[in-house]
């Protein structure tokens, strides 16, 4: 409970526009209850895929993830493809976007699973959902002595990066759930993932909107 409740904390400022911040604790996401933003990514063939949660035919968990070269990222998917299973029995669809552009998504992307891998270059989606922000030269640069130029990686010169975040979107196209950390090194548990997941899929929600009179 306690975890959730940060989730709500972590979400506080209220409007999101469309730009990249210059810090990530400066993001301002969208919040549960608000319409979904409509946003374009790659799939891993390089195909333009429009995505808007108003015509969604399933409830979707869309985690935004920083890239293939980010350690605490990918022990992050690795835990949290372990709900994979559960997510799609309740109807779910799942799906990871990163900065990566499409042939560095390729390899790690196997039609055997049923998460989906989306490559977001430009940071449309990021940007969509208030959670795009850029790095300072001195970071940007020491990234690149490690041997992870991110421009490269994306294609793109804005030197960006998504806040890592994951968000539950209902089919009728509305955040239902929403988790963001500034900080890189600290990742939403899959337990608390998987609590909002079943909450959803009991239909906590329509009892919260009969009990407003909506």
């Amino acid at each position: 409970m306690r975890a959730i409740l940060l989730a709500s904390l972590l979400l506080l400022p209220t409007l999101t526009v469309a730009e990249i911040f210059a810090a990530p604790e400066q993001v301002r996401p969208v919040l549960p209850g608000m319409q979904a933003p409509e946003f374009r990514v790659l799939n891993v063939d390089g195909n333009e895929i429009t995505v808007d949660p108003a015509d969604l035919e399933r409830p979707v968990v869309v985690t935004f993830y920083r890239g293939g070269w980010c350690p605490y990222c990918n022990m992050h998917l690795a835990e949290l493809r372990t709900t994979e299973a559960e997510l799609t029995g309740m109807g779910f669809d799942v799906w990871f976007i990163s900065p990566d552009k499409p042939e560095l998504l390729a390899e790690g992307d196997d039609s055997e699973f049923g998460y989906r891998l989306l490559s977001d270059p430009g940071m449309n989606a990021a940007q969509a959902f208030g959670i795009a922000f850029r790095l300072d030269d001195e970071t940007f640069e020491r990234y690149v002595g490690f041997g992870n130029d991110l421009n490269e990686r994306s294609g793109a010169d804005h030197q960006a990066l998504p806040a890592p975040a994951t968000f539950i979107i209902g089919n009728d196209g509305k955040v239902q759930f929403g988790y963001v950390n500034p900080d890189y090194s600290v990742r939403l548990a899959p337990e608390v993932l998987l609590a909002a997941a079943r909450a959803y899929s009991d239909g906590a929600h329509k009892r919260m909107q009969r009990s407003r009179g909506e």
